[in-house]
């Protein structure tokens, strides 16, 4: 002891302080509470909220160490029984040893420990310790050390009771002369109750309800765009908008309610909104433009494994049954006319006395990305050939397909096996993704093992890499975004791809071919689909392209090619690259590409010339009459 502190507390306190600053890059955002217990001063409320949350972990590990244990033996299936079995031997007889000591009631201290207690204290130690999410590899790793202590645990309790023989006899007379021996262990419903917390720094320090859940359970991280954004201290909004034919899609909004300058933001392939925040507040475009005074819409096409329909019986098949098409033409469409109808009534809210004819009272500009760019090229010609509205000011296109006549040895044979097989995959494949949430969260540790594990997480970069012709994004960073978990993640539906096979066949930027000269007349009005590239000369807003040095998905080449249709057809359109690969433009904190998106939002002012009332037009007309006379005195 000394300054009435133990030397064993003393050793665990300083053991957890050093390990904070070689856990910090590994930390995640549902780790943060953590991050609070250990980052504040001692306290009469500190000390008895970590009481609180070491009980919770002595309750809570032997349920997680016992689902470990079970999903290992359930996929080692040869090992099964050996993981099971000593796991139900120590379990039977820890319960009735911890019976037995209840029921003597003797003041000495007891010389043998069950194995749930001591090694949930241990596993109190390493969770301080080790504050970060793992892997497949750590799991096993830590199933495997459970089997061998509690192997180690039961020989331990034989030579406990060879040792002590009357010590024996008398918890198994206890076993079979209770009427009680049946009764289930004292912390088998624990783990499923609330763990109350207290939160430090609160007005109301009082005990909360804490729920477990699921993902915390597992060691995932399943955040989602709101998570992020409101952690950071933003303000958040969802909007379901419903689409023509049904689809129920996600449109976020960082709102600014009184602003007249908006952005919507579209990312691309195998993406979410997750994309345009996953930086945090310096690197990302949402929050960039928020903190310039825009009302930040981020949009998310149809797409999902949770299948979000209005017709809750939505087959798969049926599900998936849409190309780029439906993107440009249904999802932007819906999502950007809800955006006027709110921007419109949220205007007239807070200008009541404004009266105008413009029946836009605010400038919306879209930053687009990939296929997200496709799309929304699609979608402004669309409309002007159907001589509607497209809303749009400006367009910010970051490495926007179109144009796949160059790509990898890879995307060229997947693309004509696309081609040849499309017929009997369309059968088969309806969409690529990961379907249930077991293979969702062993992809999810995976993935933390990618990062991890410095020699792993190469290797996949690498292979990764030249898989997508030596692109250089960051592919390992992706895999482990958030947007990745357990209980949703983006699909890729089997006509988006064989869309993407039919542009590069044909060396043109098309809608998709139905394969039938009867649907395709039904559809577009002519046998062949629309050739998107003749129809350049309808753009009639002013088009920023930005290509990437580095990007090999869809290379500079290919982004030149948009630019000298939309010059050759009078598009007031421009043109740069960077040194960066294709994910790049989303997933990598680049201030350069920062600050050139906000220069080019910048160049499209609101205008607010308004319309005023008789009043004070009349006002503002004897204003410049005397100002007139003033200056000819």
């Amino acid at each position: 002891m000394e300054n009435g502190v133990s030397s064993f507390n003393q050793f665990i306190h300083e053991l957890s302080v050093d390990s904070d600053s070689s856990s910090v890059d590994y930390a995640s955002a549902e780790d943060e509470p953590d991050e609070i217990y250990r980052s504040t001063p001692s306290s009469p409320l500190s000390d008895g909220s970590g009481t609180c949350r070491t009980s919770a972990h002595i309750n809570h590990d032997p349920h997680w160490t016992n689902w470990v244990a079970y999903i290992f033996s359930w996929i080692l299936l040869p090992a099964r029984f050996l993981l099971r079995i000593p796991f139900l031997l120590f379990r039977l007889l820890s319960s009735q040893e911890s019976k037995a000591s209840l029921d003597t009631g003797s003041p000495r201290p007891r010389t043998f420990h069950p194995f749930r207690k001591v090694h949930s204290s241990k596993d109190h130690v390493v969770q301080r310790t080790i504050d970060r999410r793992r892997g497949v590899i750590e799991d096993l790793h830590l199933a495997i050390e459970i089997f061998i202590e509690a192997i180690f645990d039961m020989f331990h309790k034989a030579a406990y009771f060879v040792f002590s023989p009357f010590a024996a006899f008398r918890i198994f007379g206890k076993w079979f002369s209770s009427p009680s021996a049946g009764d289930k262990d004292i912390d088998y419903n624990v783990s499923n109750a609330s763990v109350p917390t207290a939160t430090l720094g609160a007005n109301d320090p009082s005990p909360r309800e804490r729920n477990l859940t699921l993902h915390h359970t597992l060691n995932t991280d399943a955040r989602t765009c709101r998570d992020v954004i409101t952690e950071l201290g933003y303000p958040y909004e969802a909007i379901h908008v419903i689409t023509s034919d049904g689809y129920v899609i996600l449109l976020e909004r960082l709102p600014r309610r009184d602003a007249r300058k908006a952005v919507f933001l579209q990312h691309g392939i195998l993406d979410s909104s997750m994309g345009w925040v996953s930086n945090g507040v310096v690197g990302s475009p949402a929050f960039a433009a928020f903190d310039q005074g825009y009302d930040v819409f981020l949009g998310n096409f149809r797409g999902l494994v949770s299948r979000e329909h209005v017709d809750k019986n939505i087959s798969l098949r049926q599900y998936w049954r849409f190309s780029i098409n439906e993107h440009g033409t249904e999802d932007i469409p819906a999502m950007i006319e809800k955006i006027h109808e709110v921007k419109t009534a949220e205007l007239k809210l807070s200008h009541p006395n404004e009266e105008t004819t413009d029946e836009q009272p605010y400038k919306l500009c879209a930053i687009s990305h990939s296929m997200g760019g496709a799309a929304m090229l699609m979608y402004v010609i669309i409309r002007r050939i159907e001589e509607k509205p497209h809303r749009l000011s400006r367009l910010v296109l970051l490495s926007p397909a179109g144009f796949h006549d160059e790509t990898s040895f890879l995307f060229t044979v997947a693309h004509y096996i696309c081609l040849l097989l499309a017929p009997i995959l369309a059968l088969f494949v309806p969409a690529l993704y990961i379907p249930t949430r077991f293979f969702r969260m062993l992809f999810n540790k995976l993935v933390r093992d990618f990062h991890n594990y410095p020699a792993v997480g190469g290797l996949v970069q690498t292979i990764l890499s030249y898989g997508f012709g030596g692109d250089s994004s960051n592919w390992v960073g992706v895999l482990g975004l958030p947007h990745y978990n357990m209980n949703d993640m983006p699909g890729l539906s089997f006509r988006v791809i064989h869309h993407l096979a039919q542009i590069k066949r044909t060396k043109k930027f098309r809608m998709y071919d139905f394969g039938s000269k009867a649907v395709n007349m039904e559809v577009y009005g002519s046998p062949e689909p629309i050739d998107l590239g003749e129809y350049y000369s309808l753009i009639d807003i002013p088009v920023d392209l930005v290509a990437g040095k580095k990007d090999q998905i869809i290379t500079s080449s290919m982004v030149k090619k948009h630019y000298r249709l939309m010059k050759d057809s009078g598009v007031d359109v421009s043109y740069n690259e960077f040194e960066y690969g294709h994910l790049d433009f989303t997933f990598a904190h680049h201030e350069e590409l920062l600050a050139f998106v906000m220069s080019r939002l910048l160049l499209v002012e609101p205008d607010l010339k308004r319309q005023s009332s008789p009043k004070e037009a009349l006002k503002l007309k004897k204003t410049g009459q005397a100002r007139s006379g003033v200056s000819s005195d």
